[in-house]
């Protein structure tokens, strides 16, 4: 009787217990969309991505959440035909500020990356005070319906 229950609680632990060291999928962080994220100091960049027909001119559609008690400028800047270019939006302190929809008052448009729709492109986000980073941020093209607005 002892040997079956200890040939039970083997096998019961040899089973079970493949899982009790690893990762478990749910707690880690990742971006639930085709866009991806960024924190910049006090500023949370949201479901960052390009969109366009080509690679030449693509639209940054993105949200910008600040947790800042003061309006921040946050600086844009990616490689264009080998030179840096820099745009800049201000977002609202403790608001969220979209970029690239078709209503929004804020737009960015890349083009001379030489980017490929499905590629990345390097871009770097900064505002003053805080480190900056660089984000590779997803090309799609309008194909989806969702996108075809957000075309330049």
């Amino acid at each position: 009787m002892a040997a079956s229950l200890a040939l039970a609680a083997a096998l019961m632990v040899g089973a079970t217990g493949c899982t009790f060291s690893a990762e478990i999928a749910t707690e880690k962080d990742y971006d639930p969309s085709d866009g991806v994220g960024a924190e910049v100091g006090e500023l949370a960049i949201r479901n960052a991505l390009l969109i366009g027909e080509t690679g030449e001119a693509l639209n940054l559609v993105m949200t910008v959440a600040s947790a800042a008690d003061v309006d921040r400028r946050l600086t844009v800047q990616w490689e264009s035909e080998g030179e840096r270019v820099t745009e800049a939006i201000v977002v609202a302190a403790g608001d969220r500020t979209r970029v690239g929809g078709p209503e929004d008052e804020n737009q960015i448009v890349i083009s001379g990356s030489g980017a490929t729709i499905g590629g990345l492109v390097p871009v770097f986000f900064a505002y003053n005070g805080a480190a900056g980073v660089e984000v590779l941020v997803p090309v799609l093209d309008g194909s989806l319906p969702e996108y075809e607005l957000y075309i330049p």
